[in-house]
Parts: structure tokens; C-alpha cells; sequence
């Protein structure tokens, strides 16, 4: 059996620092396998829905809503559908 790696104060620091770049790189992975897979990404760009293709180019597909701002804390309820 293996000892268990026991980690310090720093260490555990340095490697929380590391989380924001271990995302980005999760996100860049998984968009490429989207485009590898089925040849098209779904994305916002610049509050537009644009379909990007493997190609390259890029459809607009609709507009989006403005964003709402929110605070901290703040707490938002969905309308019920008609």
C-alpha cells in the first residue's frame, strides 16, 4: 500500500490557485470534442446565439435577452408558464 499524500497550508493553496486554469482548460477540451464529434457549437457570443462550425464559419441563430443584473444574495424566481 501507498502512504497517503498529506498536503500543508501552501500546498493546498497553490493548488486551489490552480482551478481557474484547470477550467479553462476543461471548457477549450469539451469545445473542441463538440466540434470533433458532431461538427457544430452552440454558443453566446456578444448576446447572439451563433451556431460555429467546423469549418469556421459562424451562423447566427437569434438575439439574446439583456442580461439582468443581480447582487450577491440576490434570490430570482422564474414566471410561470401561461
Amino acid at each position: 500500500m501507498t502512504t497517503p499524500h498529506v498536503l500543508d497550508e501552501a500546498g493546498m493553496q497553490s493548488m486551489e490557485a490552480r482551478i481557474p486554469e484547470l477550467a479553462e482548460m476543461a471548457v477549450h477540451r469539451a469545445y473542441l470534442q463538440a466540434l470533433t464529434t458532431s461538427g457544430r457549437v452552440v454558443e453566446a457570443i456578444d448576446g447572439q446565439l451563433v451556431e460555429t462550425l467546423v469549418t469556421g464559419q459562424h451562423r447566427v441563430l437569434r438575439q439574446l435577452a439583456p442580461p439582468i443584473p443581480v447582487q450577491r444574495g440576490m434570490r430570482l424566481t422564474r414566471r410561470t408558464a401561461r
